[in-house]
């Protein structure tokens, strides 16, 4: 232990006291996840001429010779944030940066707008409240202020001189910035030190929900350095929050467009009901950030099926979701994984699954002339849509905990197709020549007391513009979370063309077949 101090102190002596290097103790880092791996700009994108890691640390650098021309940013892409607390460590050498959280791309490349909790290698503005792009200076260092509805900050408390809390920091040196933001307080502090502190009543413009981001300024050349970046997401306590799986690409233009259609559900239910939800996406498939389901309460997976399906390499995860109580819906293909252990997994989280050489899924008309008295099938009204429904589920036993919300009687044309894994069977010919109803939508209420769903539809993106199919939809995804439907269900506004066409997935290339290949498949 002497030997140990003795060494420590020639160290200090030798090098001082700022060069010791910064660590973090488990008390601190308890419940925080590393959201940069020290190595590389995994799950990070920005402009690669201004990014890199040097030694270990995220760095941003500009140049005279190659001045930039507005502020620009090196964005985490593997999702975003709501709830939370970020802890990290920066170092300023010249210029202005800044955090960018809860925020929003603009339309330029690699342009941010949004909070920020503010720094500087000068001595003014380091833990200043900033809006970039949105509504200017929040709460100056060293100001406790309450944004009214006008989006004007109005001075309710003094957290300490600025010229005094400068003091605090450090200059061309480490620093910590801890960042909490709950529902619409926000809370920054340097080396522990509170700096600002804001509680945002500005429904029309506060963000719930939105990215992070590292910021290189305009202006004369500036270099800025970032480490130990770690994410703690923290319980919402006063609305529900719904976690979307969008699987990749699959089919042909405004069909199976999981991206799109998850992204154009989330913004109805973040828009229109925002004081009871709020919604993430994350795209492309199951997230590659760990904390994507810490505080979420319902997860919906919306995406291709089989083997192909986001959760088939994740039951573990799927049953530890349905352990916690947290709701479980999948829509259209993502019913199906594969008979056995997949298929049993996802059934025991939705109450059933389409099982293969059981279950069929044939497009066609369905009619839906009367729902239950359920609160899922508030505000429908009768209606036929033409999608691909599939039908004959493999319900868990007796149907126990389920109940049908959209049920109609298939037509002699679902099972024209010749018997197959998919197309049809004698057991489900059989139902359809004796008129039984068929249930493509139904929701479940667990053993465990959480609630799942599984919705059928919606193979075709523009589906979503007729009304009592959008509200079944956010109605179920909405009540496998907890929340209250209200009397009329979730209504939103029809989507425009606008709203349909955005985020839709490229078309996919196919590549022609080599002229052998092609000549033979002729014959």
């Amino acid at each position: 232990m002497k030997i140990s101090l003795y060494f420590a102190l020639l160290y200090l002596v030798a090098f001082g006291v700022a060069q010791l290097p910064v660590t973090v103790s488990a008390a601190d880092d308890e419940g925080f996840t590393s959201i940069f791996d020290g190595k590389s700009l995994d799950g990070w994108v920005g402009d690669p001429k201004l990014w890199s890691v040097e030694e270990g640390v995220i760095t941003g650098q500009t140049s005279d010779e190659v001045p930039i021309e507005y502020n620009t940013f090196l964005k985490w892409a593997n999702g975003e944030v709501d709830d939370f607390e970020l802890k990290l460590e920066y170092r300023i050498f010249s210029g202005n940066s800044g955090i960018q959280i809860r925020s929003f791309e603009l339309d330029k490349p690699y342009a941010i707008g949004g909070y920020q909790a503010d720094f500087e290698a000068g001595e003014q503005w380091s833990g200043t409240n900033y809006g970039e792009q949105f509504r200017g200076i929040l709460a100056k260092r060293g100001e406790k202020t309450v944004i009214g509805e006008d989006g004007k900050p109005t001075v309710t408390g003094s957290l300490g001189k600025t010229e005094e809390l400068q003091k605090v920091i450090r200059q061309e040196d480490w620093n910590d910035y801890h960042i909490i933001a709950r529902g619409n307080h926000f809370v920054f502090k340097i080396n522990g030190q509170v700096m600002s502190d804001v509680t945002d009543n500005d429904t029309d413009m506060r963000r719930r929900i939105g990215l992070i981001a590292f910021q290189l300024h305009k202006g004369p050349a500036m270099k800025v350095q970032f480490r130990n970046v770690r994410l703690k997401r923290l319980p919402i306590e006063d609305v529900k929050k719904v976690v979307f799986v969008a699987g990749a690409p699959s089919h042909p233009p405004r069909t199976h467009e999981h991206n799109a259609g998850s992204l154009l559900m989330a913004d109805l239910l973040n828009t229109n009901f925002g004081d009871k939800i709020v919604a993430a996406v994350y795209r492309n498939g199951w997230p590659a950030d760990t904390t994507a389901f810490d505080n979420a309460d319902a997860v919906v997976m919306f995406a291709d099926g089989g083997m192909r399906h986001p959760g088939f390499t994740k039951l573990k995860v799927i049953d530890a979701l349905r352990e916690r109580g947290i709701g479980i819906g999948a829509l259209h293909y993502a019913v199906e994984m594969t008979p056995g252990e997949s298929n049993d997994t996802l059934a025991r989280a939705i109450g059933g699954a389409f099982e293969v050489d059981w279950s069929i899924n044939p497009h066609w008309d369905a009619e839906f002339k009367k729902f239950p008295d359920h609160p899922v099938a508030s505000g429908l009204e009768p209606f036929t849509i033409n999608d691909e429904w599939y039908f004959n589920m493999r319900f868990v036993d007796g149907m126990k905990g389920v109940t049908p919300i959209l049920s109609a009687i298939p037509d002699a044309s679902t099972v024209s197709r010749p018997d197959g894994g998919h197309s049809g069977n004698p057991e489900v010919r059989k139902k359809v020549a004796a008129g039984e109803p068929a249930v493509v939508g139904w929701v479940y209420e667990r053993a465990d007391g959480g609630r799942g769903m599984g919705f059928t539809g919606l193979h075709d993106h523009d589906n979503l513009a007729q009304k009592s199919f959008r509200t079944a939809l956010l109605n179920g995804i909405a009540w496998i979370s907890g929340v209250e439907i209200p009397d009329g269900g979730l209504v939103t506004p029809e989507p425009t063309k606008a709203q349909l066409d955005a985020n839709l997935d490229p078309k996919p290339v196919r590549k022609p077949k080599p002229a052998a290949e092609a000549k033979a498949k002729a014959k």
